[in-house]
């Protein structure tokens, strides 16, 4: 059963509200004012807010503020309830967040239409997309546009082709957008002040970047440089910082990648730390080998300057490991690709 928080001050309009509400299957929690409210809102998350705006102790306006910036709050659909029909007051309570607007007086029907149409909306985000192949991308954006009233999200999803090599952003860069790679590969570079590259992610068609940034609300901490002729799709910061703010499961989403990265990159530099060249190139292989990329996912194609910048090496010494491991008969060599032959011998090797 839906909870509805129903914040009125006038009795006789609260009290007529919530018995409709309960008639139509919801369960209704009633607050005479703004600040009890929120109070019962923080105890318990309703589904749905409905909000008178004129009210004594704390107006709506300041009761959507409080839910949007409050975590535990942010994201709840939100519905005015108020008297008033300035097109001014309308305005700032949409410029404030709500999703909808109801007229005093109104009846049963637009009063139920209007909840049934804000709870059905709201339901479309999942707790999981796919958010490794395009159309699970397509499907988010699409919830996402529909469930945050972000227009911006669909409108901007125009593909941007980047050059083999080209810079997408330079370490120390506000970032402005995230990415999709819709197409090709993009990598994440550190540099140190002696010039030595060490790559600190590498993107695939299907994969998200330069959230962390985002998230984090810092600069950007690496450099991103098109491995190969790529295709991106740009989503514009506001944008996904209003609806990151505004549902709490999309933030799940990029919370659960950000994570992902986070123990990736620890991993990376633990063996950095105490492994060998050649346990080092191993993991670097087998997890490239273990992607769930498109087609010819068997085969792995980087340069031996990018995968050594991978495992963090000289080119010479990633070179002559990887003959060591082809003379072993474990992988397949040729100028321009790799293939893992006997992934589980890999696997087990005591280096």
């Amino acid at each position: 059963m839906k909870t509805i928080l129903l914040i009125e001050d006038n009795d006789l309009i609260r009290e007529n509200t919530a018995e409709i509400l309960e008639l139509a299957g919801y369960h209704v929690l009633t607050a005479e004012n703004g600040k009890i409210g929120v109070e019962k809102a923080l105890a318990s998350r309703p589904d749905l807010v409905i909000c008178d705006i004129m009210m004594p102790v704390l107006d709506g306006y300041g009761v959507l503020n409080i839910f949007n910036q409050n975590p535990q709050l942010a994201g709840i659909p939100f519905i005015f309830l108020t008297a008033k029909t300035e097109r001014s007051d309308m305005r700032k309570g949409m410029e404030l967040g709500a999703d909808d607007y109801l007229t005093k007086p109104f009846d049963e029907a637009e009063l139920l239409s209007a909840v049934t149409g804000r709870l059905n909306r709201f339901k479309h985000l999942k707790p999981e997309y796919d958010l490794q192949s395009e159309s699970g991308l397509n499907e988010f954006l699409d919830d996402a546009r529909a469930v945050g009233n972000l227009e911006s999200l669909s409108a901007d999803r125009k593909v941007h082709t980047v050059r083999k090599k080209q810079e997408i952003y330079s370490e120390g860069d506000e970032p402005t957008r995230l990415y999709f790679v819709k197409a090709g590969r993009v990598k994440t570079v550190k540099t140190t002040a002696g010039g030595k590259e060490l790559i600190t992610g590498l993107y695939n068609a299907g994969e998200f970047f330069g959230y962390m940034a985002l998230l984090e609300q810092t600069k950007h901490g690496d450099s991103a440089v098109a491995v190969d002729d790529s295709e991106l799709v740009y989503i514009p910061k506001d944008d996904f910082t209003q609806l990151l703010l505004r549902n709490p499961e999309v933030g799940q989403q990029f919370i659960r990648l950000l994570a992902g990265r986070v123990n990736e990159r620890e991993q990376q530099l633990l063996g950095m730390a105490y492994n060998s060249i050649r346990r080092r190139v191993a993991d670097v292989l087998l997890r490239m080998h273990e992607q769930p990329a498109a087609e010819g996912a068997a085969v792995i194609q980087l340069s031996r300057d990018d995968m050594a910048a991978v495992v963090g090496t000289a080119p010479e010494s990633l070179i002559r490991t990887l003959s060591e491991f082809k003379h072993d008969g474990l992988i397949e060599l040729t100028n321009k690709t790799i293939r893992v032959l006997q992934p589980d011998k890999l696997r087990r090797s005591n280096w």
